[in-house]
């Protein structure tokens, strides 16, 4: 099955709203953090409920939002959740992107960017459609140094790729980005119950619910137009 079909289905099932839930624990604090000034044009590439590119215009006043994804369902619900003029939703693909050259401002990626076909490529396209000075937060669970995410492709029908931090950084500089942080963003919202409730259906050890949430929570990579 596609990346498209996978989540297609996902969004005929309603399962947007719950990713949605489920990634706002650290993608709240990563968007806090971008240097989106008002009135500047934000991408959010790989969009799926479309809850970041609302977000940026709500608490950052970019002028002009956008969320693309592969997933034509996951776009239709994205439209149904906003009537703000100024956010819009496309389906289209990573490494394609359809925007014109220093077109955006800053684009943000939540859990998405490994679904790529051509990772590479997907920087080499964000690198074009970015303005000098315009910044990439890349925002991914599932990464090389996160054991507890190694199984998570068996529960996707779609390709995945699995990087590690220092492939992260060292594919953006190939594309021709700066990066200019990376680090780990913990997870503090969700629940850890106590030793005494373990082992639970997922988790074997109250450790290593605590090591996946507060310790590898999202690995946050920023790179940067020069």
């Amino acid at each position: 099955m596609s990346v498209r079909e996978e989540f297609d289905r996902w969004a005929a099932e309603g399962r947007d709203r719950g990713m949605e839930e489920r990634h706002w624990h650290t993608a709240k604090p990563i968007l806090a953090r971008m240097p989106v000034e008002a009135g500047e044009t934000v991408l959010d590439l790989g969009s799926g409920s479309g809850y970041a590119a609302r977000a940026l215009r709500e608490t950052k006043g970019a002028g002009r939002a956008y969320g693309l994804d592969g997933s034509a369902e996951m776009v239709r619900n994205a439209r149904s959740y906003t009537d703000d003029p100024r956010v819009t939703f496309l389906q289209g693909e990573f490494g394609h992107l359809p925007f014109v050259d220093d077109s955006i401002d800053h684009c943000f990626s939540m859990e998405a960017f490994y679904y790529a076909t051509d990772p590479g490529r997907t920087l080499e396209e964000l690198h074009r459609v970015l303005r000098p000075g315009g910044t990439f937060f890349c925002a991914v669970n599932y990464y090389e140094e996160n054991v507890h995410s190694h199984g998570w492709g068996a529960n996707v029908d779609a390709g995945m790729t699995r990087w590690s931090r220092g492939t992260y950084r060292d594919a953006f500089r190939a594309a021709g980005f700066h990066v200019a942080e990376q680090d780990n963003v913990p997870d503090r919202e969700t629940e850890i119950p106590p030793a005494s409730e373990f082992p639970t259906d997922s988790w074997a050890t109250r450790e290593a619910m605590v090591e996946r949430y507060r310790t590898y929570g999202t690995l946050l990579t920023v790179g940067v137009v020069p």
